[in-house]
């Protein structure tokens, strides 16, 4: 799906928020070899315009649903193989590209970044390059995570990960059985998991702890 010469990039953006995907458009427009020829809000709509040959790569937000964005990434890997994704997210770099990289997407670049880089990350993932931070790519040579939150959080599984968002964001049990498609039981688990491998006490640590989080 590589755009030929001279030809611009058309890009697919998916993000749950209007204001972003617009400062998207806006910021990409600014460059002659790139086009945003379409948007998504949701894993449903994104997976069905991926499918067509007018998109030359997609750029994904994680944070997508409740934590869908892993599962987007590697959905669309799956079924648009030759479609490149790009991550462009403001979750950790340091707990989410790897598992990024491995559900299929060819880059990941934090919001945080300046906007310069994205337009630039584009064209090397679009060229068969794969993209992260020069701080990231020591990190991940070294394998040293030396935060503590962070050694505790890369042991949570992307199903870990996804439930420690839903309960930061503020669902309960219940609601977050009925997002995942889960029994209660399961995600009481999912929980009783978290909580030891963070060395949290109870279920009042396990929330502050995941609203702490999630509001960085």
């Amino acid at each position: 799906m590589k755009p030929s010469g001279g030809v611009q990039a058309r890009v697919l953006v998916v993000d749950d928020h209007p204001v972003v995907r617009l400062g998207i458009r806006a910021m990409l427009s600014a460059d002659a070899a790139l086009s945003v020829v379409a948007e998504a809000d949701s894993v449903e709509t994104a997976l069905e315009l991926a499918k067509s040959p007018e998109i030359d790569l997609a750029l994904v937000e994680l944070s997508l649903g409740h934590g869908k964005g892993l599962e987007l990434v590697r959905t669309l890997h799956q079924c648009v193989p030759d479609l490149p994704i790009l991550v462009f997210s403001a979750r950790d770099e340091v707990l989410f590209a790897e598992r990024s990289l491995t559900a299929g997407a060819r880059g990941y670049i934090m919001k945080r970044e300046p906007i310069e880089r994205l337009a630039g990350a584009i064209r090397q993932v679009l060229a068969g390059q794969i993209v992260v931070s020069d701080g990231l790519a020591q990190c991940l040579l070294e394998r040293a995570g030396t935060q503590v939150a962070g050694r505790g959080l890369a042991h949570l599984t992307n199903r870990e990960l996804e439930v420690l968002q839903m309960i930061g964001e503020g669902l309960n049990t219940a609601a977050i059985a009925q997002q995942l498609r889960l029994s209660v039981k399961t995600i009481e688990t999912y929980r009783s998991n978290i909580k030891t491998k963070l060395g949290l006490r109870d279920a009042t640590d396990l929330i502050r702890y995941a609203a702490a989080w999630i509001q960085g």
